[in-house]
């Protein structure tokens, strides 16, 4: 199954309270809308991609237990990002300090904020051009780090802002940089079956 994709905002604009509203109502499935108000939903991930997918976020939750600097967060977490996107990455971490900085009720929903690392990772069925696109989408709004990790090509792509992507070729492992400091993620078990 493909991402699928509904443009409304010809017929009727959904507020930001009505599409919270429209993901809780349905929570088998997963939402993102674009800054242009197109609604993706997007299908379950297979068992090997959500198996990858759990062992990364395990990767960087430990990591965040051990050095307390910020907030991390799972697929399954909406982001409203300053441009007017909601989108939910693979994986995602908020400095301390800009978490603390939202309210009770920001944090209840869809968190107003870019995260500061965010990463994608690839589905077989995932179009490499739209992740691609989606890292942009988060660069422009403020993240410090991301990357888009396909485990089918063993490729990994690094975005910063100010900077060419840079791409690796089968790593045993990257850094969090200055970002996530003494972050390594290992990519032995996200690049296996």
């Amino acid at each position: 199954m493909t991402t699928l994709t509904l443009n409304l905002q010809s017929l009727l604009e959904i507020t930001d309270e009505q599409f919270y509203q429209l993901c809780q109502a349905n929570r088998d499935l997963k939402f993102e809308r674009t800054a242009k108000g197109e609604i993706l939903i997007m299908p379950p991930t297979g068992s090997e991609t959500g198996g990858r997918n759990a062992g990364l976020t395990a990767q960087i939750w430990l990591w965040n237990q051990q050095t307390r600097l910020g907030k991390s967060f799972d697929s399954s977490t909406g982001f409203r990002l300053p441009y007017g996107a909601d989108r939910s990455p693979d994986a995602a971490w908020v400095r301390r300090d800009r978490w603390d900085a939202l309210t009770a009720v920001q944090k209840r929903k869809f968190a107003p904020i870019c995260p500061d690392f965010v990463v994608e990772l690839c589905s077989p069925n995932d179009d490499i051009e739209d992740v691609q696109a989606k890292m942009q989408e988060y660069l422009a709004n403020g993240i410090r780090l991301g990357w888009l990790i396909d485990p089918e090509t063993r490729r990994v792509e690094i975005y910063r802002p100010n900077q060419a992507v840079e791409i690796l070729h089968n790593p045993a492992t990257i850094s969090g940089e200055d970002v996530l400091p003494g972050f390594i993620l290992d990519l032995q078990p996200i690049f296996e079956d």
